[in-house]
């Protein structure tokens, strides 16, 4: 009987928070492909309530049906076929619980609708906290949710006695009669006496065990200790012959007179690697020299060919020029207020960096004093190279970053870029003539030249002239001061005059560097290893060394300020200035927008302009360095230089290589090694000889001889026992494995139908194969090519597929028997290959014509060219 599902509601059921209909299912093959986290799982586990869950539990399972943080009654109601009759179950859990089966006797409810369920499903009351699938009778094996088909395991107690009716008939009854059981009970008592249920041994076997182990101990002891006093003699005339030699080998001079020689060459190798070390720190010093010159050669031809492009451009961009422009009056006030703003908002910023910058300049000071008060005692030459490369170091910090530097370059190319733009734009007069004749905006006007930018209103006496410039004119001038400021407070921010001043920075920072490479070579120079003094290399060691000798340096310290109070401050005006520059960039952006079509061509001309100043400014800049005028041979005598001291290097590397310290160490640690084993030799023959003669004055009149007799004929009776009881212990291991054979023979008979009809399916699958089913009807073991393999050793793909296949043998035996089977999987077949897949695909489309089967999965490219049934959730 297949039982076929027709139609699913679900309300308030966890994902199903609104009223969901589920319709359409059909008799054969039914595919749900939905997309992870539409509720698929939740389906499975809606039916599984509706059909086997009691309305009115409040368990564990019933609490997690409700909606998270909703206070409702999960609802599923589900219309269905059983043996061709329509049938339909509602059940509603937890708030309102309540239960309504109609099926061909009509209407129950309550208790007697989950009778009639359990009655018509096979299934028994579910008493377990959290859902026992077991309970859930044919259905329970067959409705298989997410990884429970992971690994191949038995069908249900209820599944099994179902199976077991239909066996019998065909193997006949399985062996167990009243003389079966009389004879093993007498066979296990005596069987219990000498082994254990799992069949280690005890009682008899293990007395008789350990009587023979003390008894060959005893013998084994006493032939030893006879054996060890014989041994005794012979150790003893060899220890005095091993003490002669060693004594004629400390006695030897050679090895002392070798390791004089050997100290002498360390000295001369240790000589060589300081040499070493200071012809490599003068290599470096000449390779960077010539990298520094021949950068310098490099800018300067970048600078003459962009001097050149930038000079075509900006005559290019000047015959192109003309103007355009329209007025803007209404943004003027705009623009003032944001002005004003982000003045206030810049001298804000302004002094809380620099209280700031004082607080870390505070810290930075303290710190170096610090290290000045710890190194002041140091070695004279040391202390002045430190104090070198302090130097270095603090001139190599004010390096100004590659964004640093394109920065100013864009802010002086904006100034520019303003400035073209006010002069294009701009109205500009010249006055000549007595002062006070004439006034401009009621005050006289003075002589020379002056540019108007707004409208301005001239007086000769009773008659008045204004003069209106073009609109962009003021917006052009703001545009300019703007530029000014940001220029402005860039350089403040790096605290540079100019542009140039920040690149002169820049090259000393790089040579600088330079030479504190240099510095750190010649104080490892200075810092060598002495092991007279257990003084190891590095200037640290030296420091702790002399300072140990003269006493412990002051240690004073001075208030710390809060630097984290002042960045949260600085970031504060950060933020301010931030809003008030964007406040300022709408206000420009209203006045700009109209001179948009002018402004490419003003972009082009300044920025030009601005190029060709860039290039001229790096050509002025290379060309003062003292060393350009002759830079050509400046560079020819850096690189023979560089030569020079690539020689002197490689003289100084054969030389240390011909004296290696660590190889002169090691022969010596070697001789002084040879010497200590011969001492400590020499001890410990001197201590075993007396051991040995005091030995055998002990052991010599104890009668060893005769006690390894009689212990030995005990050892014989003991071995006698033991293997009589053994041979009774074995006995009775036959005669009840000889039983359980002949009770796994008629077992073998009874799971036969099964492994037949797994069989069908599997070898389609794993052809050739043999199968094992234990007497609970687990699938056990799968033999190929006579090689058995336990299922729980095989891959997770295999297992599910054996899973899900002997899942259909069952239910094909179930049909023949008339229950009510159907097959549900979710998200299945998820670790299996593509040829494995298709297979299984097969086999699920011919048990879709045998009962009705549901695929609940996610995956569309795996499942889309099956032939079935499509069913949408409808979310």
């Amino acid at each position: 009987m297949s039982l076929r599902l027709r139609r699913i509601v679900l309300d308030g059921f966890r994902k199903f928070r609104t009223p969901t209909v589920i319709e359409g299912l059909t008799d054969g093959l039914n595919i749900v492909i939905e997309d992870n986290e539409t509720g698929k799982s939740t389906l499975l586990e809606a039916l599984r309530a509706a059909f086997f869950v009691r309305h009115n539990t409040k368990n564990q399972l019933a609490q997690s049906y409700a909606p998270h943080g909703e206070a409702v009654g999960p609802k599923v109601e589900v219309v269905f076929e059983a043996d061709g009759a329509p049938w339909s179950v509602s059940k509603r859990f937890l708030r309102g619980a309540s239960v309504e089966v109609t099926g061909p006797q009509g209407r129950a409810q309550g208790e007697d609708a989950e009778t009639r369920l359990n009655t018509l499903l096979g299934s028994v009351k579910d008493n377990s906290r959290s859902g026992d699938v077991a309970s859930y009778g044919a259905l329970g094996l067959l409705w298989v949710a997410q990884t429970e088909a992971l690994a191949v395991s038995a069908p249900g107690q209820i599944v099994r006695d179902t199976i077991t009716s239909t066996l019998e008939a065909e193997v006949g009854s399985i062996m167990g009669g009243p003389a079966y059981k009389k004879v093993r009970a007498r066979v296990d008592d005596q069987y219990g006496a000498y082994w254990t249920p799992t069949g280690q041994k005890r009682g008899r076997q293990t007395e008789a065990r350990e009587r023979l182990e003390r008894a060959d101990a005893a013998a084994r002891d006493a032939t030893e200790r006879l054996a060890a006093l014989e041994r005794t003699f012979t150790d003893l005339e060899g220890a005095r012959a091993k003490l002669k030699v060693i004594e004629r080998e400390v006695s030897d001079e050679t090895d002392a007179e070798a390791r004089r020689a050997l100290l002498t060459s360390l000295e001369n190798a240790r000589t060589a690697v300081q040499i070493l070390a200071t012809r490599r720190a003068e290599q470096e010093a000449a390779s960077g020299k010539v990298a520094a010159l021949q950068e310098l050669q490099r800018r300067h031809l970048l600078a003459t060919d962009a001097r050149d492009k930038a000079q075509a451009a900006l005559g290019d961009a000047q015959t192109r020029r003309h103007r355009i422009g329209e007025r803007l009056l209404e943004a003027r006030q705009r623009v003032a207020d944001a002005r004003t703003s982000l003045e206030d908002a810049r001298g804000t910023r302004a002094a809380t960096k620099a209280a700031a910058s004082a607080g870390e300049q505070l810290v930075a000071g303290q710190k170096r004093a610090a290290a000045s008060r710890a190194a002041r005692a140091r070695h004279a030459e040391l202390l002045a190279l430190e104090r070198e490369h302090r130097d270095a170091k603090a001139l190599a910090d004010t390096a100004i970053p590659a964004m640093g530097i394109a920065a100013l370059e864009a802010n002086e190319r904006a100034v520019a870029e303003a400035r073209a733009v006010l002069n294009a734009g701009a109205t500009r007069i010249s006055y000549v003539g007595p002062e006070g004749a004439v006034l401009i905006d009621g005050e006289a006007i003075t002589l020379g030249e002056r540019t108007l930018t707004r409208s301005t209103t001239f007086s000769f006496g009773k008659a008045a002239l204004t003069v209106i410039p073009p609109g962009a004119a003021e917006s052009a001038e703001e545009a300019l001061m703007e530029s000014k400021r940001k220029l402005a407070a860039a350089l403040e921010e790096l605290r540079v005059a100019d542009l140039a001043g920040a690149r002169a920075r820049n090259e000393r920072a790089r040579d600088a560097t330079a030479e504190m490479r240099t510095l750190d070579a010649r104080i490892k120079v200075v810092t060598p290893s002495d092991p007279i003094i257990d003084l190891v290399a590095g200037p640290e060691a030296l420091k702790l060394y002399m300072a140990e000798l003269s006493g412990e340096a002051e240690n004073a310290q001075d208030d710390v300020p809060d630097l984290a109070a002042l960045s949260q401050e600085l970031n504060a005006a950060e933020d301010r200035l931030a809003r008030a520059e964007g406040v300022q960039e709408s206000a420009v952006d209203l006045l700009r927008r109209i001179e948009e079509e002018d402004g490419p061509l003003v972009t082009m001309e300044a920025a030009a302009a601005s190029d060709l100043a860039n290039a001229q400014s790096q050509i002025d800049e290379a060309e003062a360095r003292p060393e350009f005028a002759t830079l050509t041979e400046t560079i020819g005598s850096a690189r023979e230089r560089a030569a020079e001291c690539a020689v002197k290097l490689e003289d100084a590397e054969r030389n240390a290589t011909a004296h290696d310290p660590a190889a002169i160490t090691k022969k010596i640690e070697v001789i002084d090694a040879r010497s200590r084993t011969a001492t400590e030799a020499r001890s410990r023959l001197l201590t075993e000889i007396a051991r040995l003669e005091n030995t055998i004055e002990i052991e010599g009149g104890n009668g060893l001889g005769d006690r390894a007799a009689a212990a030995t004929e005990e050892a014989e009776t003991a071995r006698t026992a033991f293997q009589r009881v053994t041979v009774e212990a074995d006995t009775l291991k036959l005669l009840r494995d000889t039983l359980d054979e002949a009770h796994a023979e008629i077992s073998t008979q009874f799971v036969g139908p099964v492994a037949r009809r797994a069989k069908r399916h599997i070898e389609r699958l794993l052809p050739g194969c043999e199968l094992r089913f234990s007497e609970d009807l687990a699938l056990v073991s799968v033999t190929r090519g006579g090689l058995a393999e336990e299922c729980e050793n095989l891959s997770r793909g295999t297992q599910e597929q054996l899973a899900v296949l002997t899942r259909i043998a069952f239910a094909d035996m179930l049909l023949e028997q008339g229950r009510p089977v159907s097959l549900i999987l979710d998200d299945p077949l998820v670790y299996s290959d593509d040829g494995r897949l298709d297979t299984m695909i097969e086999i699920l489309t011919e048990a879709a014509t045998r009962m009705q089967v549901i695929l609940l999965t996610c995956r569309d490219r795996a499942f889309r060219h099956i032939p079935g049934n499509r069913i949408s959730l409808g979310r």
